[in-house]
């Protein structure tokens, strides 16, 4: 039987708001990650049967089907194809699901899954469109939800709200995935899975960013106490327990275990299990928990099973809620920061966790590893990956 195994994983640094990646092109981004796959395993890019790239904000320099632009900026042969998925924050998790599926059915033999986005210069809200239609998705659906309107920050608050999470605890949280992230940069845990970009300042001086640039030290929960409210008064959710608004890409090589062994690769994790769910649209975010459920029973294994977890933490509420359904370790739970610290380039987001799960997993030893996010709409991707 065919199977499909991750042989490597890379990404960029994630850049902060109108940091260091915001001007650079999404498909230069793309194209970093790419190049930096092909010198890591030796790959012939025109061995690529597919390349299946996520993102989100599929306009200005996104659109045009940004995974072909991504293809031809790395300079591969015009012969390789791409796609571009948009299951929204999930859109490079669920390439790598579709790139996988591929390879197990036999359409592919080699593929690459990823995702890039450059949210300075792509921010939430931009395809919107022009309003002709009201609401981006559309009347009928308007219509079923007695015309609630979809908010990601609000379906957070009402998370928190119906869980009974305190800003305390979220500040808490938000706190510790940045001393989590810091102490994975002190101890050069993310150097073997970041691809350096050259970057150009605005004083025109080169130099190389290779360093997330998002993680804060330092602060304290007195802090971020002090933050307003993002989404009306007397909220609780903050920009110190929201994820950070980012710039970044990352990418992944899928193949089958013959093949890697054909083309002398050692892979480093099979993908075991994969699934995606759907769940209400209005509080949107709570897709993780029930996808977290069926990955397990699909796997055929338990909670402790898992010796690491990659959550997305688009919201404190979100994981903290996970946390308290599951029943899961805190400490297994985004060992090394999350999206509050390291940021959520939303379309690339999938691709950055994978990488950053599979790279723990081989330096940890961990034999099985679940990844999950929520995504707009009110979705959520689950992978099981198993290490080799």
């Amino acid at each position: 039987m065919r199977d499909a195994v991750i042989v490597d994983a890379v990404r960029t640094a994630v850049g902060k708001r109108g940091g260091s990646l915001s001007t650079q092109h999404s498909a230069s981004l793309s194209a970093a990650v790419l190049t930096a796959l092909v010198e890591r395993t030796g790959l012939d890019p025109a061995t690529v049967d597919d390349v299946v790239w996520g993102c989100a904000g599929t306009v200005g320099m996104q659109t045009g089907c940004i995974a072909r632009s991504s293809v031809l900026a790395a300079g591969w042969p015009e012969s390789v194809p791409g796609v571009t998925v948009d299951r929204q924050c999930g859109s490079s998790q669920q390439a790598v699901h579709q790139a996988a599926a591929g390879v197990i059915a036999g359409q592919y033999d080699v593929a690459v899954a990823g995702g890039v986005e450059n949210m300075s210069t792509i921010p939430l809200g931009s395809t919107r469109g022009d309003g002709r239609f009201g609401e981006p998705h559309g009347p009928l659906v308007w219509e079923r939800y007695g015309g609630v309107r979809f908010n990601q920050g609000m379906g957070a608050q009402l998370i928190a709200d119906e869980y009974g999470i305190t800003r305390t605890e979220m500040d808490q949280h938000g706190l510790d995935s940045h001393e989590r992230a810091a102490r994975a940069l002190d101890e050069g845990r993310f150097k073997g899975q970041i691809a350096p970009v050259t970057v150009t300042d605005a004083d025109g001086v080169e130099r190389v960013f290779d360093t997330d640039e998002g993680v804060r030290r330092g602060s304290t929960l007195q802090t971020l106490a002090g933050l307003k409210p993002a989404f009306g008064e007397g909220g609780s959710i903050t920009a110190g327990n929201a994820s950070q608004v980012s710039d970044g890409a990352a990418a992944l090589l899928i193949t089958t275990s013959e093949i890697a062994r054909a083309n002398g690769w050692t892979p480093i994790a099979r993908v075991h299990t994969a699934v995606v769910v759907g769940t209400d649209p209005v509080t949107m975010l709570k897709g993780p928990i029930p996808a977290t459920a069926k990955a397990l029973k699909k796997a055929g294994l338990a909670l402790d099973d898992i010796g690491a977890f990659e959550i997305n933490e688009a919201f404190a509420s979100v994981t903290l809620a996970w946390l308290r359904e599951t029943g899961a370790d805190y400490a297994r739970m985004n060992p090394n920061g999350g999206a509050m610290a390291i940021g959520h380039p939303i379309g690339g987001s999938g691709a950055r966790l994978m990488t950053t799960l599979v790279h723990h997993m081989r330096d940890r030893g961990v034999r099985y590893g679940l990844q999950s996010m929520c995504e707009g709409g009110g979705m959520a991707n689950a992978t099981v990956l198993e290490l080799l």
